[in-house]
């Protein structure tokens, strides 16, 4: 049967099961009366939509709260053993793969480090190596909480690079720095993977996977414009905009900051990440003296450099008396203490150029920090860097942008990746998926402004 505007009533039914679905899950518990005015459907469809996703499993009571008047209304939220997800961070020092319930807490997880090694040329990160951390890490957190694969909604994964979709391979990943050229990774783990076939893989880049989960639950929720920066072994970041649609990831590290400047991991000179990268700040420390411990992963050396430049009790960096903001001085001399304090230096200017023009393209209300090395350099660094971009940046669409960190922590890319399966399974009505699936990634981001009624 056909409704008048073209859709089935099946379609109606799943739109209907969806919105109850997202306004439970972002604004829940809440009563079979509050859903009615929050989803603009009748009393009786909230009434048999909720009815079906109970018998489903999917929606159970939370309590009661007293009426006006009448008898106590029983309150309603999504059931967390109603399914559950799971969210990989294929970072470039290590591999996270975490199960969550539905309603995000994690059951089990699983880390892998990714060996260190020399210049990236000679080191390819290894597709096989990655798939089989993957494939063994899923296994692990399914045994690990006794969860069988028929309760998966689907695998979420966060990847460094561009992320295409294709027909015949599904989703390909072209990630130049870390030596992927076209690599199939959708069919790779759906052929190396023990799962139904059923089961979605969701794959999208890390930064916007961070970004989905900050705009969710973090410190993004809200807002209407924002770009949200991952910053660990190189830097990137995810734009959400209103008139962009669904938040897009942006190689906002391959933009040239310094012509014939370092040469990047990309294989181009002058790009922000051969200056502002994890990786490439810590290759400058030693090049300017330092001495980070020997053997250490990245996590650890740039401890070892934060150590070194911003010695216990001591400040970094502030601006001059007047409000200016100084030049850096040169990366040499004075021992390894200045030679860390120049290289944070230079640092956080390359990163506040690059900050000014995110502000100049995209005109956000916030741009977050997340990644692990952007925690780890934490509010003290990233307060050099709000200077140097309120110096370079144009004053207007400077003055309506806050920076800060992201409030999601490390397991931000993972939260991020197990959203996917998450919105698609909510956008289909709360139900599975009979076959792999050939429809377009979820709008997630209309997902959030319906949760906010924007």
């Amino acid at each position: 049967m056909e409704a008048r505007s073209g859709r089935t009533v099946r379609d109606l039914r799943r739109e209907n099961r969806t919105a109850v679905l997202r306004r439970l899950y972002f604004d829940g518990p809440l009563s079979r009366f509050s859903l009615g005015p929050a989803t603009g459907l009748s009393s009786g469809s909230v009434s048999n939509v909720v009815a079906e996703l109970v018998a489903d499993g999917l929606v159970e009571e939370a309590g009661s709260v007293d009426s006006a008047g009448g008898r106590p209304r029983t309150l309603l939220r999504v059931s967390p053993a109603g399914g559950c997800m799971i969210g990989v961070d294929v970072g470039e020092t290590r591999i996270r793969i975490e199960l969550f319930d539905l309603a995000l807490t994690e059951l089990a997880r699983v880390e892998r480090p990714l060996a260190a090694a020399g210049p990236r040329e000679h080191d390819p990160y290894e597709v096989s190596v990655v798939v089989d951390h993957i494939r063994a890490g899923i296994a692990e957190v399914l045994a690990t909480a006794g969860v069988p694969a028929g309760r998966l909604l689907g695998v979420g994964v966060g990847v460094p690079g561009i992320v295409e979709h294709t027909a015949q391979d599904g989703t390909v990943v072209h990630g130049q720095t870390v030596g992927w050229d076209a690599v199939p990774l959708e069919r790779l783990l759906r052929e190396a993977v023990e799962l139904p076939a059923e089961v979605p893989f969701c794959i999208d880049n890390g930064a916007k996977t961070l970004g989905q989960a900050e705009m969710w639950f973090g410190a993004g929720r809200g807002a209407g414009n924002a770009v949200f920066v991952l910053f660990g072994s190189g830097v990137g970041a995810c734009v959400v905009t209103e008139d962009m649609g669904p938040g897009r990831a942006v190689e906002w590290g391959h933009l040239t900051v310094r012509v014939r400047g370092r040469r990047c991991r990309c294989g181009a000179r002058g790009c922000l990440e051969a200056y502002a990268g994890a990786e490439a700040l810590l290759e400058r420390w030693r090049e300017a003296g330092g001495n980070p411990p020997a053997g250490a992963n990245q996590e650890t050396a740039l401890a070892a450099l934060l150590a070194a430049a911003y010695p216990e009790g001591a400040e970094a960096g502030g601006g001059a008396g007047d409000g200016l903001v100084p030049e850096p001085g040169p990366v040499a001399g004075g021992g390894p203490e200045a030679a860390a304090a120049a290289v944070l230096e230079e640092t956080a200017e390359y990163l506040g150029a690059g900050f000014a023009d995110l502000i100049n393209l995209f005109q956000p209300d916030r741009i977050l920090v997340g990644g692990w090395a952007g925690l780890q350099l934490g509010t003290r660094f990233l307060d050099r860097v709000k200077e140097y971009a309120a110096a370079n940046a144009l004053r207007y669409p400077a003055s309506r942008a806050s920076i800060g960190l992201g409030t999601l922590g490390p397991d931000a890319v993972t939260i991020g990746a197990a959203i996917q399966p998450l919105a698609d399974f909510f956008a289909r009505g709360g139900r599975r998926p009979e076959a792999r699936p050939e429809t377009p990634a979820p709008d997630w981001q209309s997902a959030v402004r319906n949760r906010t009624g924007a």
